[in-house]
């Protein structure tokens, strides 16, 4: 019997991709990346990485391939192999447990992530208690609080707990924020924050990176003249379950979150004649392409890239592993 889930070449309805730019890899999943890339070539295989390196299941498969190991604690590595700390950022207690091990580590942890790390660490050592912006569980959050004493930052996810949040008097406050959140859904709950408490320490540079602000403008920029946005990127990935919402927050009919081409279901594209197309900060560009190819076996495809910005940040590999 005939295929008809790929119809024959003349036959195939026509379908504009708006594909966003900037998309795809970050300077500090890209970093993160050659760090374990790098290790396993100074030091060869195996080399332990605690927690997954980036969100994303088709990275972490290939860095398995080579060598990599992806444990969840560092109880699971031995006292004899390297060990590489992820792009999210850990609690300080993890390196220091390192040391007392003696065992050879790396801290990946995203430079802008660290840039946190050390503004929540100021904040403390000037007497202040701190306020996280940020979802609960995820491993930057849980790395960021690991960075102070206990009691000395409270959780803020949104801006119903901004309203509710209450302190003693005299108490100084400060902010920071994850850095892959929402630019809008942040900004409801700093202004919420700030009419409570004018004066409360602000961040010097705002914590969201540019890499998360990027993505999200350039999927506004594609999303109202698009009937489906697709996201590529891992349910676990913050930054791309951002980019599905502010997608349907800003006029695409329907947005959803994929790994990959295969995860598509093709019903999506009934009756759409116009597709976003981006990927989130820990998704390859191979899986972009990938999603183009599948397109191209149903449709006459025609690909349109809107540039909202230019990224050429590069951030250095830690000087041990370089000419590794």
């Amino acid at each position: 019997m005939p295929d008809f889930s790929t119809p024959s070449e003349s036959s195939r309805p026509p379908l504009k991709v708006l594909l966003a730019a900037p998309r795809g890899f970050c300077a500090g999943v890209d970093r993160a990346i050659q760090i374990v890339e790098q290790a396993l070539a100074k030091w060869g295989a195996p080399v332990f990485v605690r927690h997954e390196i980036v969100h994303n299941a088709h990275v972490v498969k290939r860095l398995e391939a080579m060598g990599a190991v992806f444990v969840e604690e560092l109880t699971e590595c031995p006292d004899d192999r390297p060990v590489v700390f992820s792009a999210h950022g850990v609690p300080k207690v993890v390196p220091a447990e390192a040391a007392r091990r003696d065992m050879t580590y790396v801290d990946a942890t995203c430079p802008l992530v660290s840039k946190v790390h050390a503004e929540a660490q100021r904040h403390e050592r000037n007497g202040m208690h701190i306020l996280l912006i940020g979802h609960e569980g995820h491993p930057e959050v849980v790395g960021t609080m690991g960075q102070i004493g206990s009691g000395a930052m409270t959780l803020i996810e949104t801006v119903a707990d901004a309203e509710a949040f209450t302190t003693n008097d005299g108490v100084n406050l400060a902010y920071v924020t994850q850095t892959t959140l929402s630019v809008d859904d942040t900004k409801d709950i700093v202004a919420t924050l700030r009419r409570r408490f004018p004066d409360m320490a602000e961040p010097r540079k705002d914590d969201i990176c540019y890499a998360t602000t990027n993505r999200q403008e350039a999927v506004k920029a594609i999303a109202h003249d698009a009937e489906l946005v697709l996201v590529i990127g891992a349910a676990n990935s913050s930054n791309s379950v951002r980019l599905k919402e502010v997608a349907e927050r800003s006029g695409a009919n329907a947005a959803y979150l994929i790994a990959s081409a295969d995860n598509i279901d093709w019903t999506w594209f009934n009756g759409v004649s116009t597709l976003g197309l981006t990927a989130g900060a820990s998704a390859p560009e191979t899986l972009v392409q990938g999603v183009i190819a599948a397109c191209r076996a149903r449709f006459t495809v025609s690909v349109q890239e809107v540039v909202t910005a230019q990224e050429d940040v590069v951030f250095r590999i830690p000087r041990v592993l370089e000419g590794a």
